[in-house]
């Protein structure tokens, strides 16, 4: 019989494309991996990569092997679920990815209401940001992650991934009550009134940060970035602190101090839309299922699709 570990190391392999990948994926070193999958050849008596200086390659034995693996692990988490299924009640463990500004809005009420409606259900919760949750998805070690994306970005498709729109999350400018351009409440304000005040933004190369660059740079500005984090809250308390400018998700705005002001934008297409992945063939197993249902079911009706991502 075959080490199924060091399958799903070949598997990955082929994923990922680099040994290095497929460490960081484990929390292993490369050289732990390359050992694997040596022993791993020596056990199949077969060569399944080509290895080129630096570089490695799966042969075709090898490709053939880690597809085949893919449907060992396909079919052995149906066999599980059918398992769980013939209980009656959605039951069992299901591991759930959610980036860290989601886990208060929409982890946390998830993980009540599963309690309530399933309590044979045990939800696992693990923050990641959607590129990790998408790979721990893909590797079987999550079932379900909470993902997003910014409208003004082109995100690259992740094959093997189906993806529900759960919630549309508007782009919002926070900035001190007393900032000129927090009047009047309520109504947009168009991006390029922020021009000149100094802003908090998260870092360059992050999603976010990406996305705000892009948005003022298309009001025709660069903005001034005095500080920059990645957390929401820590922009919202600098914002409070210092009169600076933050542009957040909506969602993340929920809870302000009283010496800060929302904005809509007058660009009510910069938009965070955030999406429920799971992988393909898993949406109707009831587990997966029950706590699709329950998160609709949480949430205010949204524009909802499925899409590739």
């Amino acid at each position: 019989m075959l080490d199924v570990r060091r399958l799903i190391l070949l598997r990955d392999l082929e994923t990922h494309g680099t040994v290095t990948a497929v460490a960081e994926a484990h929390g292993v070193t490369p050289s732990a991996v390359s050992q694997q999958l040596r022993l791993l050849e020596e056990e199949t008596r077969t060569r399944l990569l080509n290895r080129t200086g630096r570089s490695i390659h799966l042969t075709a034995a090898g490709s053939q092997l880690a597809e085949d693996t893919e449907k060992v692990l396909s079919a052995l988490e149906r066999a599980q679920n059918r398992l769980y299924a013939s209980a009656g009640e959605p039951a069992g463990p299901v591991h759930f990815a959610s980036f860290p500004s989601a886990l208060t809005p929409l982890a946390a009420p998830l993980c009540d209401a599963l309690e309530s409606l399933h309590p044979d259900l045990r939800l696992h919760i693990t923050e990641a940001e959607p590129e990790i949750a998408v790979r721990l998805l893909l590797q079987r070690r999550v079932d379900i992650a909470l993902v997003y994306r910014y409208s003004n970005l082109a995100a690259p498709p992740h094959l093997g991934v189906q993806a529900h729109t759960l919630r549309i999350d508007p782009l919002v400018a926070v900035l001190r009550s007393d900032h000129p351009a927090a009047h009047p409440h309520g109504s947009p304000v168009e991006l390029r009134e922020l021009a000149s005040a100094p802003w908090i933004t998260a870092p360059p190369q992050t999603a976010c940060g990406d996305a705000v660059l892009q948005a003022c740079r298309s009001a025709g500005f660069t903005p001034q970035v005095r500080h920059t984090c990645t957390d929401f809250a820590a922009m919202i308390a600098l914002a409070a602190s210092g009169g600076y400018i933050a542009l957040i998700p909506s969602m993340a705005a929920a809870h302000l101090p009283l010496t800060l002001s929302v904005r809509p934008l007058t660009d009510s297409t910069l938009v965070r839309t955030i999406e429920i992945a799971v992988r393909h063939g898993t949406i109707d197993e009831p587990a997966i299922a029950a706590c699709l249902t329950a998160l609709y079911a949480l949430n205010p009706p949204a524009q909802q699709g499925t899409a590739e991502l």
